[in-house]
């Protein structure tokens, strides 16, 4: 392989926190920034970018946040408006199923 082999992904970090967030509600964000090797800032300013973007919801439970995805979101891409974000969820997921049950 190549010297470049780390530094490009197919998914972008908003499409992995997303990931992480749909297998667990409750993650923290230095959990997310640990498990993506982001700063904690960063996954910081990409959840409220979701939820922003009404990809989440973020509820505060006493001491740390649960989060909900919205399944039925569309794609921001004009070319993928047709599919939901949940969609897309199931397939990267496989057969874990978080989103049972979602909207």
């Amino acid at each position: 392989m190549g010297s470049d082999e780390g530094q490009w992904s197919f998914l972008t970090n908003h499409a992995r926190v997303l990931l992480l967030i749909a297998r667990d509600p409750t993650l923290r964000l230095r959990d997310i920034a640990a498990t993506l090797d982001i700063t904690e800032r960063a996954s910081q300013r990409i959840v409220s970018e979701l939820v922003d973007a009404g990809y989440l919801t973020r509820k505060r439970e006493g001491r740390r946040n649960t989060y909900k995805v919205h399944t039925k979101k569309p794609m921001r891409a004009p070319q993928a408006r047709e599919t939901g974000i949940g969609e897309i969820l199931e397939v990267l997921l496989g057969n874990q199923d978080p989103l049972a049950g979602d909207n």
